[in-house]
């Protein structure tokens, strides 16, 4: 369950977590008509810093015109909102939540006429799959839920609709003694998990499912795709076949709430040695190197809540 914080922010000022509200009959309640972002601020080794913060402050933006959404501030204006919320509430690690959704006002599918309402929260959040997944890995299996074709719901925008495919992978792995569920698209083809994109890694190298294959463009996709061509580790965007999955030599997940997940095992074949393997590890090492200060930051993912000139 969420541990509130002490203030919210909505449409340029905050307000109490309590009164952080919309109506029962609100656009977004019946039509999903969101768009949102999860983002990660770690404690440094220079006080708080969110990651990859213009990236995250892009998408959303991006994901908000796919969906005609026009959101009334500037991505310079939205990055500060976010750093401020950290600062208001006085936290070193949490999870930050912008959120942009269609309000109350008309009533039907087109929300057009509907105000466009944007909140940014944060709080306490731990590791998604678990504390010691991160070295034992998960275990997975394929779901009978295929991710949405391309010219149905758009994979490209973090939507909140496009997140009730996610909820019927995701429960139905649960359901069945998994942790996680892994969506093939609808040609069949290796897509992502319910929150995460996917790595598999055989002979030395990384493959991974393109954006074509209703693949949501992941920031830490980019950041395991970045550090891994920096470090000399083939990278492969490919269509993958399922069978692909079972005679990996290691699998990962990748995401702002799961970071970077090994799994040990997908429809109880084990992979690997089942457990997380050298090249997961070593990407791990470097990016959790980069957050706790051991690894430099050369390439600017880090944004210090303290700093003046923090938003890039």
């Amino acid at each position: 369950m969420l541990t509130p914080t002490e203030k919210i922010w909505h449409n340029g000022r905050f307000i109490r977590w309590q009164d952080a509200t919309v109506h029962v009959l609100s656009h977004v309640v019946s039509y999903g008509s969101s768009v949102f972002e999860g983002i990660r601020c770690y404690s440094t080794a220079v006080g708080p810093a969110i990651f990859r913060l213009p990236e995250h402050v892009r998408r959303m933006l991006d994901s908000a015109k796919i969906y005609r959404m026009e959101i009334p501030y500037t991505a310079e204006q939205l990055g500060e909102a976010m750093l401020e919320v950290v600062r208001t509430n006085k936290m070193e690690a949490c999870y930050v939540k912008p959120i942009a959704m269609r309000g109350y006002g008309d009533v039907g599918v087109n929300g057009a006429k509907n105000p466009i309402e944007v909140y940014i929260a944060c709080w306490e959040w731990g590791k998604y799959l678990g504390e010691e997944a991160l070295a034992q890995g998960v275990d997975v299996c394929v779901s009978s839920w295929n991710r949405m074709a391309p010219n149905t719901l758009p994979a490209m925008a973090k939507a909140g609709a496009n997140y009730m495919n996610s909820q019927l992978i995701k429960m139905e792995a649960v359901a069945n003694g998994y942790v996680e569920g892994i969506a093939l698209d609808t040609a069949g083809y290796v897509s992502e998990g319910s929150g995460e994109n996917i790595f598999v890694v055989r002979d030395g190298k990384i493959h991974t499912p393109p954006l074509g294959a209703s693949v949501l463009p992941g920031i830490t996709r980019d950041t395991i795709l970045t550090l891994a061509r920096d470090n000399g580790i083939p990278v492969i965007e490919t269509l993958l076949p399922r069978e692909m999955l079972y005679i990996a030599d290691e699998v990962f997940f990748s995401g702002t709430a799961a970071e970077i997940t090994p799994i040990r095992s997908i429809d109880r074949i084990v992979i690997g040695k089942g457990h997380r393997g050298p090249v997961t590890e070593q990407l791990q090492n470097e990016y959790f190197g980069v957050i706790a200060g051991s690894r430099p930051d050369r390439y600017g993912w880090l944004s210090p809540v303290y700093a003046a000139a923090a938003v890039k």
